[in-house]
């Protein structure tokens, strides 16, 4: 079983990683209270709707539909709904690192006023994400449109966080290198990933489907990071976020829900590093300044370069510069010199020799981000 951590036993000061991968049993704003400061990578969270059901939903034939009655969804007002979400949504600010984000999922019967709160409290909302259902429960009465979709909220800790984590490019790799776009087609759970009790019944009446918490995953966060849930329900997020190699803790006040996604969880095998590789483009590789080469070795002051052609050369400087022809400057800025231009890729244009090939000095400077990313 996945660990279920006690609200007693969740110390704040001591701030122990006892946390991490668990599930904390108790209120959600309690819990995220006892949550160490900037601690988690990202969060989403499904709060309760307030869906304000006044009775009993039946289908034409009298049929009873299994629609969200429970205690857990049901508040005295809207003041009082505002109130419960402008407490959690502050809570969670709190715990999100800063450059991390979060993203929010709801209804037209509770979203409006939760975005509202979110800019009040200074979030910087990035995208509204639509999650479009393939297959979407019917109006039974006739007299509405057939609510078919949710909406989700993609949001920054602050306007401020500009660093935060989106992996553009393997999303549009995965898209048929076609920009991922906000709007998302996915049936709502059912068949054999809904979790179903002895008695046949629901485990939990709102439970997301799978490919809606893998696409947030990977669109927002890194393997190793930690995801919160402060409404974990039957524990969708962390059974992604172990199979997807990410971290994650749960916060659920419901035994029944525990122990479902315990058990859940524990089922559940993690990727391996190969297959949770995110693919990434330039702008999310570490910057190696020239210089660097020279540093590590790979090139050296006095050693010439030359474009491909070999119809122009350079010499390279101990300050890190190049010099040709009475010209000096960056890789950059003589390369384009030398030709005439405006502007220059100074890495894919200047070559150095071995033995009698060339190769581009983008070559070192893949050396150096290797070495990079092997010690992050």
């Amino acid at each position: 079983m996945a660990a279920v951590l006690p609200l007693a036993d969740l110390k704040r000061q001591a701030a122990p990683n006892n946390w991490i991968n668990s599930i904390i049993k108790g209120d959600c704003v309690a819990a995220l209270e006892a949550l160490p400061d900037h601690s988690v990578d990202a969060i989403f969270a499904d709060p309760p709707y307030n869906l304000q059901l006044g009775g009993a939903l039946h289908r034409p034939d009298q049929s009873l539909v299994d629609a969200v009655d429970n205690d857990w969804d049901q508040f005295a007002s809207f003041q009082v709904y505002d109130a419960f979400t402008r407490a959690w949504l502050l809570a969670c600010r709190r715990v999100l690192k800063p450059q991390g984000t979060i993203w929010v999922i709801g209804s037209y019967h509770n979203i409006f006023r939760v975005g509202s709160i979110m800019q009040d409290l200074n979030f910087w909302l990035l995208n509204d994400i639509v999650w479009r259902k393939t297959n979407p429960m019917p109006n039974f009465k006739g007299r509405r449109f057939q609510n078919a979709h949710e909406t989700m909220i993609w949001a920054s800790r602050d306007a401020k966080g500009k660093s935060y984590t989106f992996n553009y490019d393997a999303l549009k790799a995965s898209n048929d290198d076609v920009q991922m776009r906000s709007d998302w087609l996915f049936p709502i759970c059912s068949g054999g990933e809904r979790l179903k009790g002895d008695d046949g019944k629901k485990v939990h009446p709102t439970q997301k489907p799978e490919a809606l918490l893998a696409r947030v995953i990977m669109a927002s966060t890194k393997p190793g990071d930690v995801i919160l849930d402060p409404f974990f329900g039957s524990g969708t997020t962390g059974a992604v976020a172990k199979r997807l190699g990410r971290n994650f803790v749960g916060i659920e006040r419901e035994q029944d829900y525990i122990d479902a996604a315990s058990a859940r969880i524990e089922a559940v095998e993690p990727l391996g590093k190969a297959e949770l590789t995110v693919l990434t483009g330039k702008k999310a590789e570490p910057r190696v300044a020239f210089t660097t080469l020279l540093e590590a070795g790979l090139l050296k002051p006095g050693q010439v370069l030359s474009d491909a052609r070999r119809r122009v050369s350079a010499i390279i400087r101990a300050d890190g510069t190049l010099a040709a022809n009475g010209e000096a400057g960056s890789i950059h800025r003589l390369g384009a010199k030398v030709q005439g231009l405006d502007a220059c890729n100074g890495w894919t244009f200047w070559h150095f020799s071995e033995g009698e090939k060339l190769r581009p000095i983008d070559d070192l400077r893949a050396i150096i981000r290797t070495e990079l990313s092997d010690i992050g």
